[in-house]
């Protein structure tokens, strides 16, 4: 196969691909970056710039690059069934293993595991039981879900309209009808002065309150969350948050659905945050570092309720119409299990809350009274630095600062995700990370944001 640099590949890329995400006018005249190789927490680009890879791809590549233990299941679990469907009750020895491996290290109260190909399908497949099991319960009118300002759930047609950053809802007519949003947990941003974070959880809370009551509460079928905002900041839930929310959604019998999306599989220390922060959901969506990254998956728990709701269903209708061409891949499911056994093996869910913990106490102390960082945020390897142009008044940068910083941070050496929505940097660098790398890291970070935003 031809180089990277053998014909200009990237010219060739920005002919041809439509990309997720990108900014398709700039991308003609710039071309793509081209990333030829990784290996554990580094990738070369075809340039031959190495690079830690401090995003872990998308959120996703948990046991690092280069694992023979993922590409060797691949190549077996292919050569020996390279695919077949789930549909009419079909199944494969690999998917079965894997339901079993996950309803075992899975939040508590799950019965059963529903698979896709990533994380937007997972989360559509919420919707689509959430009215489902309030059709079969004689509940017609109660089907609307509540979201979050700042919040990322997906980019399906359904599910962007959850996310809750007006990126993904302009020139889409998005939401759609049914949707709600309510208060971002976003405490360095929205808390008042002199609020702590448990009075912000609590008020939080009451407006959660006020909109059931607003929208009324036979008319609002779940509440979703990220436990730590994803794309939206990087924002691990304030004091009490969880436990004030969950108290107003029993009142009113809504369902709790998590999406763990980012979350899951280690990357806050636990083998989920739901476990984490003791949250008791109905539903939890995961995918990404289900088989860190090697192969487009995705596992939907539901509880014991859910799936008798989803029995009766089928016993009153006959089929339960829902599915996917791909779910329960053999392949992915082989992957998915090589992946668990290397995470459960290298200890890298204790790893990454050790690392972790390293990581942002490097942080902290290095932009303690750094005049552009407002707030080093996180939950295990899933860490943010919060930018501001002034931290006493709280004053924001114009949008793109961030993405100066990750600009010049590439040329540093590493790969840090702006998040221009918040003006933050997010990392969740693979869970191999060592101490060491986070020296590395850090001290890179801090030479690209003082050449970017210098004071």
């Amino acid at each position: 196969m031809e180089g990277a640099n053998e014909r200009n590949w990237s010219r060739i890329d920005a002919d041809t691909i439509l990309h997720p995400a990108t900014n398709a006018d700039t991308l003609v005249e710039t071309g793509s970056t081209i990333i030829e190789s990784g290996n554990g927490i580094y990738l070369t680009d075809a340039d031959g710039h190495e690079l830690i890879d401090g995003v872990a791809g998308l959120w996703c590549v948990n046991a690092g690059y280069g694992r023979s233990e993922l590409a060797d299941a691949m190549q077996r679990a292919a050569m020996n069934l390279g695919y077949y469907h789930s549909f009419a009750g079909m199944s494969n020895l690999p998917q079965i293993q894997l339901a079993e491996r996950l309803l075992e290290i899975g939040p508590a109260g799950m019965s059963k595991v529903f698979y896709g190909s990533g994380g937007s399908d997972a989360n559509d497949t919420v919707l689509k039981l959430i009215r489902y099991i309030n059709n079969v319960r004689g509940r017609p009118e109660k089907k609307k879900i509540i979201a979050r300002w700042q919040a990322y759930h997906g980019t399906s047609l359904a599910t962007a309209g959850l996310t809750g950053l007006p990126s993904f809802h302009r020139d889409f007519d998005l939401p759609i009808s049914g949707t709600l949003h309510t208060g971002s947990p976003d405490y360095f941003r929205y808390g008042e002065e002199g609020e702590t974070e448990e009075a912000f959880s609590a008020r939080r809370a009451a407006e959660l309150e006020a909109l059931i009551q607003e929208e009324g509460p036979d008319t609002i079928a779940a509440f979703i969350a990220e436990p730590v905002l994803g794309a939206g900041g990087v924002v691990p839930p304030p004091a009490g948050y969880f436990q004030a929310i969950e108290e107003v959604l029993n009142r009113h019998d809504i369902l709790l659905i998590i999406d763990e999306v980012v979350c899951g599989y280690g990357r806050v220390g636990s083998w989920f945050a739901s476990q984490h922060f003791n949250i008791n959901p109905a539903m939890v969506t995961t995918a990404k570092a289900l088989t860190s990254g090697y192969f487009p998956m995705s596992a939907t728990f539901i509880n014991e309720e859910v799936w008798e709701l989803v029995r009766e269903g089928s016993r009153k209708h006959g089929n339960f119409s829902h599915g996917y061409t791909y779910a329960g891949h053999p392949v992915g499911a082989a992957v998915a299990l090589a992946n668990l056994e290397v995470l459960d093996k290298e200890k890298l869910v204790d790893n990454a809350a050790t690392v972790g913990k390293y990581f942002r106490q490097q942080l902290e102390e290095l932009f303690r009274d750094h005049p552009r960082v407002g707030e080093v945020r996180g939950e295990g390897l899933l860490q943010a630095v919060q930018l501001v142009e002034d931290l006493e008044s709280r004053r924001y940068f114009e949008p793109g600062k961030a993405k100066a910083v990750s600009q010049q941070a590439y040329k540093e050496g590493l790969i840090v995700r702006p998040l221009p929505t918040v003006d933050a940097l997010a990392f969740s660098p693979p869970l191999i990370l060592t101490n060491s790398d986070v020296d590395t890291i850090v001290d890179r970070l801090e030479t690209a944001i003082n050449k970017t935003l210098a004071p």
